[in-house]
């Protein structure tokens, strides 16, 4: 069977620059996870930064400094110019590739052997987002400063992180539908249906993304482009099932492997593989959980602290929003740091050393080495607890009193199955 030269090219392109793009982002981590050690990716060689950076200068015109650090962000400068060098290399990879083998008449073997690799490394990146929501650590519930931060400070990513955050219900289900994507597409037979429901989830992320500006705009888009490609040899079949309802032929895909022995190794193969992978997700996620989510070791002075009375030097500071110096409140949430509420309402907080045998408080500065303030603390009950020390080389003494974390409309408003009203505030 002779393929056409659009899909002969078409074959080319997508096969070059989505194995690219696999190979030089953060999707053969998830592909390829090993405890404690992260897969580096081709856009982290210094090789790759040199051409990727030569691109954007030169055929980009991008004329401001731009970094490859890794800052959460999917959609850096870097990101776009990585993207665009990807497909520039795969375009000009193709032309070279319809020159030289222009004479086969198609590419089904290989194909197949593509596919696979598409179909495994979309399941793994969907595992990563899944495990990440299933125990829900990618959208952690507010914390303590964040319930005390008013509504319209927050961003719109913010808006969104901590709305699906506030219900570990709905985060737990969004990963178990991203999970589910992932299970299917490790097993052959179901991989058809995987790739309809990572399809869906992706678009839906890629809506989010969009409209909430969480930037991994880029990444959400290309795993759109995944399944499609995943799914574009079977369309015939899914319009006759799902548009025009009429009866279905098999598919025409060949298999992976020829012979019956050679296809049950293959797919027990695949089984194993896929249950590893759903496995690292989970030791990964639940590792997070311990470390930085909701099993995560708390302060021990945690909670809010509404600060009642500030002494600086002998000299009581009344509490006026226009005193820049007096503080508001002091929230410790994590062992290592303290924040604190000024009287404009704004946040700032030093890391914190808390020696529960001394009773006392170190804050130090990240920028200044040498800089620290020494609190002692005494706790005469529960709900109060009295700082005296020494601070940018003044005496500084506050009186506080725990503020019940269970107040807050959002933590103590439970789910209700009979409402006779909306509860809507």
């Amino acid at each position: 069977m002779r393929w056409t030269l659009a899909t002969r090219i078409a074959f080319r392109l997508c096969c070059l620059y989505f194995s690219l793009y696999v190979i030089a982002t953060q999707m053969l981590s998830s592909l390829l996870p090993i405890p404690n050690f992260g897969i580096p990716s081709l856009e982290n060689a210094a090789a790759m930064q040199r051409v990727v950076t030569w691109v954007a200068v030169h055929v980009l015109r991008v004329s401001y400094p731009f970094s490859f650090r890794t800052t959460g962000s999917g959609d850096k400068t870097a990101d776009f110019a990585l993207t665009f060098t990807l497909l520039l290399a795969a375009v000009v990879g193709t032309a070279i590739w319809s020159v030289v083998d222009r004479r086969r008449d198609n590419y089904v073997r290989m194909n197949t052997w593509f596919r696979l690799f598409l179909r495994l490394s979309l399941a793994g990146t969907m595992v990563t987002y899944g495990t990440i929501k299933a125990i829900p650590v990618q959208m952690p519930y507010p914390s303590l400063t964040r319930l005390l931060e008013p509504y319209g400070n927050f961003s719109p990513m913010g808006v969104l992180w901590y709305s699906i955050g506030a219900s570990r219900p709905y985060e737990m289900f969004a990963g178990s539908a991203e999970l589910l994507a992932a299970v299917m597409l490790f097993v052959p037979r179901l991989s058809l249906l995987g790739a309809l429901v990572a399809l869906a989830d992706s678009i839906q992320i890629f809506t989010l993304n969009m409209t909430y500006d969480i930037p991994v705009k880029l990444f959400a888009f290309h795993l759109i482009l995944i399944s499609l490609v995943l799914l574009a040899p079977e369309a015939t079949r899914l319009a006759n099932v799902l548009v025009f309802n009429r009866t279905a032929p098999p598919s025409s895909q060949p298999p992976l492997v020829r012979g019956r022995r050679a296809a049950g190794i293959a797919l027990a193969l695949q089984l194993v593989f896929g249950a590893y992978v759903i496995g690292m997700g989970f030791y990964g996620s639940w590792q997070g959980w311990k470390l930085y989510g909701g099993g995560a070791e708390k302060s021990a002075l945690y909670g809010i602290w509404n600060v009642e009375q500030m002494a600086v030097d002998g000299v009581t500071r009344s509490p006026l929003i226009t005193d820049w110096g007096r503080w508001r409140r002091l929230v410790f949430q994590v062992p290592a740091a303290m924040s604190f509420q000024r009287m404009d309402d704004t946040f700032s907080g030093y890391p914190a050393a808390i020696d529960k045998s001394a009773k006392t408080i170190t804050l130090t500065k990240p920028a200044d080495k040498n800089w620290k303030a020494v609190f002692a603390y005494q706790q005469p009950d529960a709900e109060r607890l009295i700082l005296d020390g020494q601070m940018d080389g003044h005496k500084v003494r506050m009186e506080t009193r725990l503020f019940d974390r269970d107040k807050f409309l959002l933590v103590k408003s439970g789910f209700r199955l009979i409402q006779e009203a909306p509860f809507n505030r």
